[in-house]
This record gives structure tokens, C-alpha cells and sequence, in this order.
């Protein structure tokens, strides 16, 4: 064999390693390597382990997966956070997304979470951070000191909606962001409806507490509110039922105990959440109201009405009425309807 020839069998023979070095080089990188779609969770401080681990379920072939993250320097740059992973998503793809950081936001929601413990349970239900950690940030007595807080109006910072968060959001800019839609949600309108009620924001949400007890009816809140209005008005307790009930749950010291029927010995109980010894608003809230109890004082129903008693003929609301007579017959149909129903406590 001529020195020509040797050359040009070396060249093909190059031509074909290349080649098929080149073929399998581009196949770890963009052949599809995803088989099902999902997202994948990947917890702060994770290793490129942790994370090649929690992928192994979505992945065709782990190794390509671990030569695509080692040539393009994904294990020194893993990131925390809610990644959606689709199907048929080849190495690089993947790579790139986490590598990025590019998260999926968690739509996070919560309702009427009456105390804080409650409200880190279900936090934590829909983000890294766990729910000591969120308790503790929740009543970091500096920071309520700093955003205008005391213990007893704290809970109010929290308005129930729906937000947008990273999954891997810490305990502090949870709280952090909280205040920031709390400030957004008084906006200049509604603090020029609570100050025409000679209100302050905590106060409002105080009452708006109390109305969300009352009633689940959100049709009816408004006219309660405006009940409530009227006596604070006219210097009258607010007589709340409700009140009563959170002042004896919190002298029990158990949020949980059902009071389906406030006696009248409970009356007495020596408490500032007691509305029939204490006039004006007791010190914080009694519940997480939501926007709707919210809304409802301050665009509080204007009328005549003093007295509410729940209604036997349409429950879930209640009957009005502008005088005390009215009301005590009122409130007589109601108290032999419960005796009736066998409801002593």
C-alpha cells in the first residue's frame, strides 16, 4: 500500500470515529431523554446528587443526563426551587432550565386560618419553608414592631387570597411580601372609607373579624356591619356572641373546642373580648376576616337596626330588629328552637 492510499484510509477511517463520536456527543445532548411530565422539587442546598435523584423518574437515561450537567457545568450551579419538567425534553433543555433558575411560581391560597399556627400549617402545605420556622417569622415581635403590630392585631397583616410565590420562598420573605400585599390592599380608597368611620385599618379589621364570626352569609355582612356601626356610634356594647366564644377558647386555651351556644354565665367572663362588659372594640381580632368582611364595614349598610338574633326560618342569616322588644321575641323563637334541637352547649 502507497503512502497515498495509508493517508487516505486513516482519513476515513477519522472521518468515521469522528463522525460517530460526533453522532453520540449530539444524541446526550438533544436526543428527547424526558418520558413523563411532572415537576420535580428541589430543596435548598441540594447537591447535583440530590438532584440527579430526584430526576431519576423522569429520566430515560441518567448517565447522558450526568455527562450534559458535567460538561456544561450544572453540578457548581445547582439552584433551589418548583422546576416543570415536560416529555420529551432532551439533556440540554433540561440542563439549561435548571441551570437558569427559571421556576414555576406555586399559586398559594389560604382562607380563614384563625391562628397562627393554623395559618403556618397550610403555608407550609405549599412551600419549602416549614411551619415552626413560618410560626417564629410570624411573631418576630421586631418585626411587628417595625410594621405597626402588636401580637393581638398581627394576624390582621394576613388578608385570605390567592399569591403568587417560588416554592423554595423563605419564612421571612413570605412574611416580607405579606406586608407588602397588606399595604397594597389598603389603597387610598379604602383608607378614606375606614377614616370616615373614624376607624384605623387594625380596628376595621378588628370588627370585620367579628362580623366573619357572625355570619357566613356574605349577602348579609354588610347590614351587620352596619349594625355594629350603629352601636359603636351610639356608645352601646357591641354584645357580640362571638367575642364571647373566642374570650372563652382563649381562657381554655384551646382554639378547638366547639361553643355552639353562649350561655348566660358566660356573660360574665372577665375578659377584654367580653363586647357585653367592654364597650368599644375588643384589643384584636377574633378570626382571619376575609375580603369580604373587610368590605362589608366599609361599605357598611346604612339603617335602623341595633339588634340581630339567627333566624330559624332562613338559616344562615339572621333576624333584625330596632327595638328591644322586637328583639326578645325574636330571640325567644330562637332559644326554643335550640331546645328543641337539643343544643345545650
Amino acid at each position: 500500500m502507497n503512502l497515498k492510499k495509508l493517508f487516505l484510509l486513516i482519513g476515513v477511517l477519522l472521518f468515521i470515529i469522528g463522525g460517530f463520536l460526533g453522532y453520540n456527543f449530539y444524541n446526550k445532548l438533544y436526543k428527547p431523554n424526558t418520558s413523563t411530565e411532572g415537576y420535580v422539587y428541589i430543596p435548598t442546598n441540594s447537591s447535583y446528587d440530590d438532584v440527579e435523584n430526584l430526576l431519576r423518574p423522569f429520566l430515560n437515561r441518567v448517565n447522558t443526563f450526568a455527562f450534559t450537567a458535567t460538561i456544561k457545568n450544572y453540578k457548581n450551579a445547582v439552584k433551589p426551587g418548583k422546576y416543570h419538567i415536560s416529555k420529551e425534553m432532551n439533556n440540554n433543555q433540561l440542563v439549561n432550565l435548571l441551570k437558569s433558575g427559571r421556576q414555576t411560581t406555586v399559586k398559594l391560597s389560604f382562607n380563614n386560618q384563625d391562628t397562627f399556627e393554623k395559618l403556618a400549617g397550610r403555608i407550609a402545605e405549599q412551600i419549602e419553608a416549614d411551619s415552626l420556622t413560618l410560626l417564629n417569622s410570624f411573631k418576630d415581635k421586631n418585626f411587628l414592631a417595625e410594621a405597626g403590630f402588636i401580637e393581638e392585631t398581627s394576624l390582621g397583616m394576613y388578608i385570605p387570597n390567592t399569591y403568587e410565590f417560588y416554592w423554595n420562598t423563605s419564612a421571612e420573605l413570605f412574611r416580607k411580601k405579606m406586608l407588602r400585599e397588606y399595604q397594597n390592599f389598603w389603597n387610598q380608597e379604602r383608607l378614606e372609607k375606614a377614616k370616615r368611620l373614624n376607624l384605623d385599618k387594625n380596628q376595621v379589621i378588628t370588627l370585620a373579624s367579628i362580623v366573619q364570626k357572625e355570619t357566613a352569609n356574605v349577602r348579609e355582612r354588610p347590614r351587620v356591619a352596619g349594625l355594629y356601626l350603629n352601636r359603636l356610634k351610639d356608645k352601646w356594647p357591641l354584645q357580640a356572641d362571638p367575642t364571647v366564644i373566642f374570650a372563652l377558647k382563649k381562657q381554655a386555651g384551646n382554639e378547638d373546642i366547639v361553643i355552639k351556644r353562649v350561655l348566660k354565665k358566660d356573660l360574665d367572663i372577665d375578659s377584654p373580648y367580653n363586647t357585653y362588659k367592654n364597650l368599644d372594640l375588643p384589643p384584636g381580632l377574633i378570626s382571619m376576616p376575609d375580603i369580604s368582611s373587610i368590605d362589608a364595614v366599609l361599605n357598611y349598610e346604612k339603617h335602623d337596626f341595633y339588634y340581630m338574633c339567627a333566624s330559624i326560618s332562613n338559616i344562615g342569616t339572621h333576624e333584625f330588629a330596632k327595638t328591644l322588644s322586637q328583639h326578645n321575641r325574636n330571640a325567644a323563637i330562637y332559644q326554643k328552637w335550640l331546645n328543641q334541637q337539643g343544643v345545650n352547649r
